[in-house]
């Protein structure tokens, strides 16, 4: 079987965030880069259980980005990858990041194409989609858990009020979420021997974007706390009827 997992840089929850440029673009200066965790604890860490019960099977990885995002591809290398391809370019939008990371698993014949459920930064959700209609392939998304037997999926995907069971053909495009599988730490020997796995850059297919970021806004500062004391319950109404503002 062969598992092509996309992966993506995102900063860290704790970065402070600011913009330049008239507030159109991210301030980068400073800020500590993760590998987004959806990828990398739920679709990466299942990829890579899966090549632990077929040794036969091969996971690659596959990110669209400039040189600096390597370091978090060594890292998923380190947790068990063995291949890494970086698409050389900075995205404007999902759908062009979808594009291209569609062309490499077209060039790579992949049974599996697993993503994240969303990053951490855009949380837009769309790009394992996206890859699935250029490839003309089904997708199940926000799946908890995932096994594949005789070129057939099964895949559970939470639903609001229970789950969902299916069961695809194989090529699948599959987005996972947080019971997929559990977070792993790089041991030593995965860190030493992702020095020496193969990192592939290829040129960009010339997609261009269907959209473009025209402003940032950071959110409102949160309103001040205001409490009541519990002996001035007619207080706390007042407020809720003449103060209180529901978003």
């Amino acid at each position: 079987m062969r598992i092509l997992v996309c992966i993506s840089r995102t900063p860290d929850t704790t970065a402070k965030i600011a913009f330049t440029d008239n507030s159109t673009k991210f301030a980068s200066e400073g800020v500590q880069w993760i590998l987004n965790p959806y990828d990398e604890w739920y679709a990466l860490v299942r990829a890579i259980e899966m090549k632990e019960k077929d040794p036969a099977a091969v996971v690659h990885l596959v990110t669209v980005g400039p040189v600096e995002v390597e370091p978090v591809m060594r890292k998923a290398l380190a947790l068990g990858g063995d291949e890494a391809i970086r698409v050389d370019a900075v995205p404007a939008d999902a759908y062009q990041a979808a594009a291209m990371i569609a062309e490499v698993a077209r060039g790579g014949s992949y049974d599996l194409v697993l993503t994240g459920k969303e990053t951490i930064d855009q949380n837009g959700s769309s790009v394992g989609a996206m890859v699935a209609e250029f490839l003309d392939a089904d997708m199940v998304g926000m799946a908890v858990s995932l096994d594949c037997e005789g070129g057939v999926a099964r895949v559970t995907r939470e639903i609001e009020g229970g789950e969902e069971v299916c069961e695809v053909p194989l090529p699948l495009v599959v987005s996972c979420q947080k019971g997929m599988a559990e977070a792993r730490i790089p041991n030593m020997r995965g860190i030493m021997a992702a020095r020496t796995k193969p990192l592939r850059v290829l040129s960009p297919a010339g997609v261009p974007a269907l959209s473009e970021v025209v402003r940032y806004d950071l959110p409102a500062s949160k309103a001040g706390v205001r409490l009541v004391p519990a002996d001035r319950p007619e207080e706390l109404v007042r407020l809720l009827h003449e103060e209180a503002r529901i978003i």
